[in-house]
């Protein structure tokens, strides 16, 4: 059994494709939840995704997270230690990115689809901002996109979508326990006959709350002094440890 949000929303869907007019839209989707709150001890969170369509077609599931700058490092061996030799900085990266579908997209797509719906990692568009031949842009790019996909930051799943008879359909995304905060995009994309015919956006936010919450925002708004203090608890436990050791 879902949870009641999750069957509630079912429940809605099932009633608007019951009543559905003749003129109404081919695709309707949303979200159990619009909000996940990362507390102490968070360990990743799934949102169940509900959408139904007016009739045959591929679902396509696109989430990003919010965009930044991402700078990718080479390191090397020089006088027998590894240091940074050179750095590319790409724009425009989305802290998150996965894409779902019912099925294989290279199915029931064109290569200029993907493209320029951005229907894969290998299709992300970053700007580079680190002035580098083309190639060597792209060696770097492959690298941030293979750390992203380590970090479980960058997915994709063929066969995430799944029907539920011939309108209703459902999806599950996973949002593992390193999820940047954030507003992403819940994008839903009906194609048909090779093209995209209807397209829903749904936003998500990603927050902390509760005392980690307030630390963090601490720590950045007072960078130094949370340092600082840091600094100083550290050096206070350590002294007292050494203290009850020579006591023991």
């Amino acid at each position: 059994m879902g949870s009641p949000a999750t069957l509630l929303l079912l429940l809605t869907l099932l009633t608007a494709v019951a009543g559905r007019p003749a003129t109404a839209e081919p695709l309707a989707a949303d979200v159990s939840s619009h909000l996940i709150a990362i507390t102490t001890g968070f360990t990743g969170s799934d949102v169940v995704l509900f959408g139904s369509t007016d009739g045959p077609g591929d679902v396509v599931v696109l989430v990003r997270g919010p965009e930044g700058r991402a700078t990718v490092r080479r390191k090397d061996r020089v006088a027998g230690f590894w240091i940074n030799v050179q750095s590319v900085v790409f724009d425009r990266v989305p802290a998150f990115f996965a894409i779902a579908a019912n099925r294989d997209v290279t199915m029931f797509t064109s290569p200029a689809l993907r493209l320029r719906e951005q229907l894969g990692t290998q299709f992300l568009r970053f700007d580079t901002r680190t002035v580098v031949p083309p190639r060597t842009a792209e060696v770097f790019r492959e690298a941030l996109l293979r750390n992203k996909q380590a970090e479980g930051l960058y997915a994709e799943q063929p066969s995430a979508v799944r029907f539920l008879g011939e309108r209703l359909f459902r999806a599950n995304i996973r949002f593992p326990a390193n999820v940047p905060t954030g507003t992403y995009t819940v994008d839903v994309l009906l194609v048909r006959d090779g093209d995209v015919v209807a397209a829903q956006a749904t936003p998500l936010v990603i927050s902390k709350i509760g005392v980690g919450a307030e630390i963090s925002d601490v720590a950045h708004r007072y960078a130094a002094i949370y340092g600082l203090v840091a600094v100083v608890a550290a050096a206070m436990a350590g002294w007292l440890a050494g203290i009850i050791f020579r006591r023991a």
